[in-house]
């Protein structure tokens, strides 16, 4: 006899074990689990960088961007000193080969400077570290199902802040920008855009300091709330959700970055194909309907506050094949990654020598010129060559090939809910390999910690080498 929750259950329950797994232990019921360094963990990667957008804030920049990172860096120590041991997924040889590379390329004759490598390896670590630590704290679907909610809160806040940022700068504007842009020879101009009525819209950050900022958490914002809008649970929640999601839209819209629009739809529309797959087509459908309607109505209050340049940037996408789109947008950088430094630097060209890496630690060594990228590609081209490339080419395919198993486990419905939604939120950083560098950055750390948080629940159902 099946033991599939009722439909009021927002999540589903396991199928009752068989003899075969009977020595499987089932994960705790959400209530016996407290909030603990998990749940502070999501709130903080919001929490942290809107320091940044309190006044007077910006002659503490380096701390308090770092603090994001460092508390990762700190789990993992904390993981490291735990004696208890935790199964390891596929994704670990793969993530431990490109920490290995790192440290032989600290070596590299161009590498800027000892600290300035270091601080790069201490990067790639901090986003990657989730991986590791995060199975030790996430112990169940209903535990993972608080962890979306709080992602989506967060990321909701931050992407309804983006929207006010337009609707009413002078409140809620941070009253100070990132330096790297206002010091930039271009200033701010080039990150503003004439609205509905002729004024200059500086593109919102949301809560952090760097304009456009925003486009990042509103893609989770959108999707979380189209989940949770579909999903049974509260109406309170439902309403709740659908809104957050609006806002999620209306802020990728008003930030005019397209890659995010066009990374959001994809990410929606994965997880609309898994919860077909899974047999749920009544809800995939609904799901489905509910996304075009976000869509054209976020896209109609975009339009209002942001004016026609909103609808000039959107119809941009679909001026000219993608290909030709991509080519015009970021696809001269990939070209120059791989005709050009792929031949000078095939092995790499040392740590430090990009980004804010450079910027805060690479002053020490006159004689090793900084190098520049925009996309993830390059970055891994400078910093570790081909073989760098490779090896987190290789980490990001099985993770993803990993969470698709575990999406279509028949056995432990509530597993393969949660796997649905961290493979189409994993989409997103993963599919902006091209256009950014989200490897190095927030949006990284949080694709580690939701792959980890998946592994660690997967691990209680004897499900870690799915």
């Amino acid at each position: 006899m099946s033991t599939r929750a009722p439909a009021t259950a927002p999540w589903p329950v396991p199928l009752a074990h068989s003899a075969a797994t009977a020595t499987v232990t089932a994960p705790a019921a959400a209530e016996r689990i407290p909030w603990g360094f998990a749940e502070a963990f999501v709130v903080s990667q919001t929490a942290l960088p809107a320091l940044l957008y309190l006044p007077g804030t910006q002659p503490f920049r380096l701390p308090i961007r770092f603090s994001a990172f460092a508390i990762s860096l700190i789990a993992f120590v904390w993981h490291v000193l735990d004696t208890a041991p935790l199964p390891r997924s596929r994704m670990h040889p793969w993530i431990v080969a490109v920490l290995a590379l790192l440290g032989v390329m600290l070596f590299h004759p161009e590498t800027v400077t000892l600290t300035a490598g270091f601080a790069q390896i201490g990067v790639y670590l901090a986003v990657v570290a989730p991986l590791f630590w995060a199975p030790r704290f996430v112990k169940s679907p209903e535990q993972m199902a608080r962890l979306f909610w709080i992602l989506l809160l967060c990321s909701g806040a931050n992407a309804v802040v983006g929207v006010l940022q337009v609707y009413d700068p002078s409140r809620w504007l941070p009253q100070e920008f990132s330096r790297v842009v206002t010091q930039s020879t271009i200033g701010l101009g080039a990150v503003t855009y004439v609205g509905a009525n002729g004024q200059q819209i500086v593109r919102p950050p949301g809560l952090f300091d760097t304009p456009g900022a925003v486009a990042g958490p509103a893609m989770y914002a959108a999707l979380l709330g189209l989940i949770f809008t579909v999903s049974p649970v509260a109406t309170w929640k439902r309403a709740l959700s659908l809104a957050l999601a609006g806002g999620g839209f209306a802020a990728i819209y008003l930030s005019q970055v397209r890659i995010s629009l066009v990374v959001s739809v994809l990410m929606l529309s994965v997880y609309a194909v898994l919860l077909f797959r899974q047999g749920r087509a009544a809800r995939s459908s609904h799901f489905t309907l509910l996304t075009a309607g976000i869509l054209v109505f976020s896209f109609s209050v975009a339009l209002a506050l942001g004016g026609a340049t909103i609808a000039e940037r959107i119809h941009s996408l679909f001026a000219d094949d993608p290909l030709t789109v991509y080519q015009q947008a970021r696809g001269a950088l990939l070209k120059y990654t791989f005709s050009e430094l792929l031949y000078e630097y095939p092995f790499g060209a040392g740590l430090g020598r990009w980004g804010m890496t450079y910027s805060y630690f690479g002053a020490g060594n006159p004689w090793v010129r900084p190098m520049w990228a925009e996309i993830q590609f390059t970055g891994w081209m400078i910093d570790g060559g081909v073989l760098m490339i490779a090896l987190y080419m290789g980490a990001l395919v099985v993770t993803a090939r990993s969470q698709f198993a575990l999406a279509h486990s028949q056995t432990y419905p509530r597993l393969a809910t949660c796997a649905a939604v961290v493979c189409a939120a994993g989409l997103g950083p993963a599919a902006m390999i091209i256009s950014f560098t989200p490897f190095v950055a927030q949006i990284g750390i949080q694709y580690w910690f939701l792959a980890g948080a998946l592994h660690g629940v997967a691990c209680r159902y004897g499900q870690q080498n799915a």
